[in-house]
């Protein structure tokens, strides 16, 4: 708790979990947080062993940050604090969230019972961020990807957009209609897909 409990700290390590970040990509993608405390955490998460930096191969040739294998290691936490926060009352599925969030939240609130014999590939283009979605035995496994490589996608300009859907039940075609939401490819896939996700019930 020492080293995760410090603010942002457990946010930088979630939104490295899908590969490595620019410092230019992480302050964008964590609204409030000053380029002071960023280098800072940055710099007490490498100490410690939970990240490193690298160069980026070309045309980029730029520092990045990236996780190492413990840090990696580190997604049940987030997953675990994420269902106990989705168990109280005042929780909000509409507000604002990263694109990585978002695809984490689908690997932890994915209902094990529902994915059955699902298969395919959903894509979400989430503002300049994609993933690619597919089903496996008990799980989805989710990856940044091309999304014209799926056979149904989610297009919105931010991820709140796709959770008010998913966790909101806000009507899909509501969203198309009034959100900026375009979903394309196979719509009873994509429908299928986001079925397999719920909240757990509220304890407080």
């Amino acid at each position: 708790m020492e080293l995760v409990g410090e603010r942002w700290a457990l946010l930088i390590v979630r939104e490295l979990m899908f590969g490595p970040r620019r410092f230019s990509d992480l302050r964008a993608h964590l609204p409030g947080i000053s380029a002071k405390v960023l280098t800072e955490r940055l710099g007490s998460l490498e100490q410690a062993g939970v990240l490193s930096r690298r160069q980026l191969p070309p045309p980029g040739r730029v520092q990045a940050y990236e996780l190492t294998e413990w840090g990696y290691a580190a997604e049940p936490l987030i997953q675990e604090l994420g269902r106990w926060a989705a168990k109280s009352s005042d929780h909000d599925p509409t507000l604002p969230l990263s694109a990585v969030s978002l695809m984490l939240s689908m690997r932890t609130m994915v209902d094990r019972d529902r994915i059955g014999d699902f298969r395919g590939t959903v894509g979400f283009a989430i503002g300049e961020e994609s993933f690619l979605a597919s089903g496996a035995p008990g799980e989805v496994k989710i990856r940044r990807g091309d999304v014209g490589e799926a056979d149904a996608s989610f297009h919105a300009p931010d991820a709140a957009i796709i959770a008010a859907g998913i966790y909101a039940g806000i009507p899909w075609t509501e969203l198309e209609a009034d959100a900026g939401l375009r979903i394309a490819g196979d719509r009873d896939l994509a429908m299928r897909y986001v079925n397999l996700f719920g909240l757990p019930p509220k304890l407080a």
